[in-house]
């Protein structure tokens, strides 16, 4: 926060002008209001790197990659070392951990996270990918069906570490959309499909239709989507660059007029398939930095691999900074278990 000073008054000027010299001490105003604003549609209320590299239960807190509230308040926070955390959503404070594997007992490499309605656990791997329920002490329940295209290669067409990476139910949770990180062997570079699945009569999901969207540019990935009641989706792109850092940003998409892509073998910007229309809400290295500091270049010492999202609230009040109708959204970064990243919290204010 900077602060300004002014003189005292305006008699020291008129004091030099009848050759006088008056003394007087300086007044400090009252220090300026602290920026908030990312965009027109972002604002960021605060940040918190209060669980960078700790330990909990002898397990490192860190490697975040997705979030999800769970039925009690709590805070699910998804490791992708294959643990799953549940922190107090006020301090962040680590409350359990669940250890998860897969049916062979191995460990996943765990990206996205959906609390369902039972309170079970829907976890995406990377590794096929796959998408397993869990219970909540981490018995594996079900697993999903997954389309063979997007099975990683020689299967399918995917590239290993670069699938499924978002996870959010749609619909008051009749249908579960899985964001891929990146394209597809075959697409054209920056088109990434999100596969949806529709919840069956006995619980179970089946695959429906996929859509195709596009990244601002081809080095950029999808880590995160978050639905919106209406059916729109919040989207993070994230990238990096040695020597110059992360780049992140927010959108807000609309699948709800988009091509189903399923029956597409490539995608490589053919006439006549819409794509999912999006609209960019805020570039993260815009944000104030509220003294954040980071342990290596970046556009913005806030920044770090932020990789996962959850909406936690609306606001509902009237008063100033308050408008309403505003999500309450929820980033965490994926530290890497890395010496120069910071596993951090950072809080924002999103109209949509």
């Amino acid at each position: 926060m900077q602060l300004r000073t002014v003189l005292a008054t305006t008699t020291a000027a008129l004091a030099a002008a009848a050759c006088l010299t008056v003394a007087g001490p300086a007044v400090a105003s009252a220090p300026a209001p602290v920026d908030h604003a990312c965009s027109p549609s972002v604002s960021l209320d605060r940040f918190s790197d209060v669980l960078d590299k700790t330990t909990y239960d002898g397990t490192f807190v860190g490697n975040f990659s997705a979030l999800a509230v769970d039925r009690n308040g709590s805070l699910a926070a998804l490791s992708d070392r294959s643990a799953l955390f549940d922190l107090d959503a006020r301090t962040l404070a680590p409350e359990s951990v669940v250890p998860l594997a897969d049916e062979k007992g191995a460990a996943l490499d765990s990206e996205g996270l959906v609390i369902d309605k039972d309170g079970t656990r829907l976890i995406t791997s990377e590794t096929e990918p796959s998408i397993r329920r869990y219970s909540a002490d981490g018995r594996i329940l079900d697993r999903l069906p997954v389309p063979a295209a997007l099975q990683v290669a020689p299967a399918g067409r995917a590239t290993a570490n670069q699938t499924f990476e978002g996870l959010t139910l749609m619909n008051g949770g009749r249908t579960l959309l899985a964001s891929m990180e990146y394209a597809l062997s075959g697409d054209t570079a920056g088109t990434v499909r999100f596969q949806t699945w529709t919840r069956t009569k006995t619980n179970h999901f089946e695959p429906a239709a996929q859509y195709a969207y596009r990244t601002d540019a081809a080095f950029l990935g999808v880590p995160e989507v978050q639905a919106l009641p209406d059916g729109r989706l919040l989207v993070l792109e994230r990238g990096f660059t040695s020597g110059v850092g992360n780049t992140v940003r927010l959108y807000l998409a609309d699948p709800r007029h988009a091509t189903d892509t399923s029956g597409i073998e490539n995608l490589t910007g053919q006439p006549g398939v819409r794509l999912i229309r999006k609209t960019l809400l805020t570039d993260i290295a815009s944000c104030p930095t509220l003294g954040a500091t980071a342990k290596q270049p970046q556009p913005n010492p806030l920044l770090d691999n932020i990789e996962g999202m959850v909406i936690t609230g609306q606001e509902k009040g009237h008063g100033k900074g308050h408008e309403k109708g505003r999500l309450n959204v929820l980033l965490v970064s994926d530290d890497n278990q890395n010496a120069v990243q910071t596993t951090r919290f950072s809080y924002l204010s999103v109209r949509v």
